[in-house]
């Protein structure tokens, strides 16, 4: 499949899906985590995955409101093989603990959707160990969860067919124009009043972007590391959906957004692709756009350099978790 850059504009306005919902194959004795599960796009890959006899795990920060979910996903699918896992990606503690929770129970793993997110937040909110929130939920948590978790997939990818196992990590075409320059602004990482002082410089739309972009450095350095051990990693831009994670923006961009939207089992179909459609599993290491396409991210987002400095930044701020 050949590599072009698509137009932002048929990012968020994409032509008619070729490939949707209907195309996911059985999925018999796969095992699926989709973070943010109780909700959104998170919700709706769950009711396809299950409808197509995969045993899914909600992780979740909300057992009520996960567990209103699972009910839902069973009247829905008729299936009974969805579960909650309790995580919060702002506390890296829960991390470690979902993770021990997942792999006593299960021995393998199959995909891992890293979904979860949040928009826009004040910039004034941290994680529980102190870090932006943007970057600690929509990044840093999700390297954790993956680095717990890669034993279990590097052991599931020696057992199954080569692109079994996948990592699919949800980014956004916001990257093209709210990421900094740069990058990355590594001053709004650390702790304290001057990072603080720079987050407010940054402003929470960039620091949004800032986190989506890191986003596919992680998924494209998580490819370079294990891809030639079985693991297809993948990053990619759902589209315009409606959910709640426009919660913090004001009245009017909601207002006009919503209107500008598709419905959420759109947002669904470029997740579902990169986790479980034969074609994809010979993309690790791409970036995906609306509805699953394969495009280049924005130049900057094409850094090897800097995928390798953030893996090790966040290889530090786990080290003592």
């Amino acid at each position: 499949m050949a590599e072009k850059r698509i137009g932002i504009l048929s990012q968020f306005f994409p032509p008619k899906p070729t490939w949707t919902a209907k195309d996911v194959p059985d999925l018999t004795g796969k095992k699926v985590i989709i973070t943010g599960g109780n909700g959104g796009i998170g919700k709706e890959t769950a009711r396809i995955l299950l409808s197509k006899n995969a045993k899914v795990y909600l992780a979740a920060r909300s057992e009520e409101k996960a567990n209103a979910a699972i009910s839902e996903l069973k009247k829905a699918t008729g299936k009974q093989d969805v579960y909650f896992l309790k995580l919060d990606l702002a506390d890296l503690v829960t991390i470690k603990a979902a993770a021990a929770e997942y792999t006593s129970k299960e021995s393998e793993l199959h995909i891992l959707y890293n979904n979860g997110g949040i928009m826009f937040p004040p910039v004034e909110m941290l994680t529980k160990q102190g870090y932006d929130a943007q970057f600690g939920v929509n990044v840093l948590g999700h390297f954790y969860l993956t680095k717990l978790l890669l034993p279990t997939l590097l052991e599931t990818a020696k057992n199954s067919p080569p692109g079994t196992v996948r990592v699919v990590t949800l980014s956004s075409a916001g990257h093209n124009f709210l990421a900094p320059p740069e990058g990355i602004k590594w001053e709004t990482l650390e702790k304290g009043d001057k990072s603080l002082a720079a987050r407010k410089k940054l402003t929470t739309d960039k620091l949004y972007g800032q986190s989506k972009i890191a986003n596919i450095f992680f998924a494209n350095e998580l490819a370079r590391r294990y891809g030639d051990q079985g693991i297809v990693s993948i990053s990619l831009h759902p589209g315009g959906i409606k959910t709640d994670l426009a919660r913090h923006s004001g009245f009017l961009a909601r207002k006009v957004g919503t209107r500008m939207l598709y419905d959420i089992p759109f947002g669904a179909i470029t997740p579902l692709y990169a986790g479980t459609s034969p074609e994809a599993a010979k993309l690790n290491g791409k970036y995906l756009t609306a509805w699953a396409r394969v495009t280049l991210p924005n130049e900057k987002a094409i850094n090897p350099q800097l995928e390798s400095k953030l893996w090790e930044w966040s290889e530090e701020q786990v080290r003592d978790i």
